[in-house]
């Protein structure tokens, strides 16, 4: 029986610093919350631009990163891709953060009673990460994995909200406003505007933008120390049973859960 001779220190260091390449890769365009050029990573990242070509090329493949087009139709900025979501979910769902987050999450949903939600951006959507339903009979069925537009949701206006500028119109440039009820916000100006107002009160609204006949607000879930916004914490409900004036009235005990759960997130990001 023939033995197998360990790959030589130097070989086996240069595999490690290839696979380590990659992560840092996906670690670099998480935390950045927008889409990069080649250009930019490799001034970010020290890496060589053929060499990081090759790595995106590989990524891209298998899902972890996608080029997003500009707003003359060009694929040049990268992004990460829906197998970096399907992985940070499958992550945050096997260790202690889903069972924490849903103990904060229940308790929030038994002060307010209504259905309380934590979601990410994700590229030019929203994710849900978790969500704890109400009890009551009339609500809107959603689950962790799935996304839902940027321009009229609470939490995707939150986020545009607390971008700065530059991110904001170049994404807001690639959107797809699509109206979906009566009270869509369609217009790039009228948008733009009601972002102005929102990151002044710091917070997401969604007037029946989304879905006909439901509300909700969204608070940011932010970095200890720091203002960088991790997630949002939303809830939302049917008007046959509450009013957004109301659901306005639980912003405060909204930002107190949403400070609980940032210790949770510190370190994660999904977009």
């Amino acid at each position: 029986m023939r033995d197998t001779a360990p790959a030589p220190r130097d070989e086996a260091s240069t595999d490690d610093a290839r696979v380590l390449r990659a992560l840092v890769v996906l670690e670099q365009l998480a935390a950045a919350g927008q889409p990069y050029t080649l250009s930019q990573l490799s001034t970010r990242l020290h890496i060589p631009k053929a060499t990081l070509l090759r790595l995106i090329d590989s990524l891209e493949t298998r899902g972890y990163v996608v080029h997003m087009p500009d707003s003359r139709g060009n694929d040049r900025s990268i992004a990460l891709g829906p197998r970096a979501a399907q992985l940070a979910l499958a992550t945050l769902a096997n260790n202690t953060f889903t069972r924490s987050c849903r103990v904060l999450l229940r308790a929030l949903v038994e002060a307010l009673g209504e259905t309380c939600n934590l979601t990410a951006l994700d590229g030019d959507r929203v994710l849900y990460i978790e969500r704890v339903e109400t009890t009551e009979p009339l609500r809107m069925e959603m689950r962790p994995g799935m996304h839902v537009p940027l321009h009229c949701t609470a939490s995707g206006k939150l986020f545009l909200s607390q971008m700065t500028a530059l991110e904001r119109n170049t994404l807001l440039e690639r959107l797809v406003l699509t109206k979906m009820t009566h009270r869509t916000l369609t217009d790039p100006q009228a948008l733009a505007a009601e972002l102005d107002r929102l990151a002044v009160r710091g917070i997401g609204i969604d007037n029946e933008e989304f879905v006909r006949g439901m509300v909700a607000i969204a608070v940011p879930v932010q970095e200890p120390g720091s203002k960088r916004v991790l997630a949002a914490l939303a809830v939302h409900a049917p008007t046959a049973r509450t009013t957004l004036n109301e659901l306005l009235e639980a912003v405060g005990r909204m930002r107190e859960t949403a400070s609980r759960l940032a210790p949770l997130l510190q370190g994660l990001s999904l977009a």
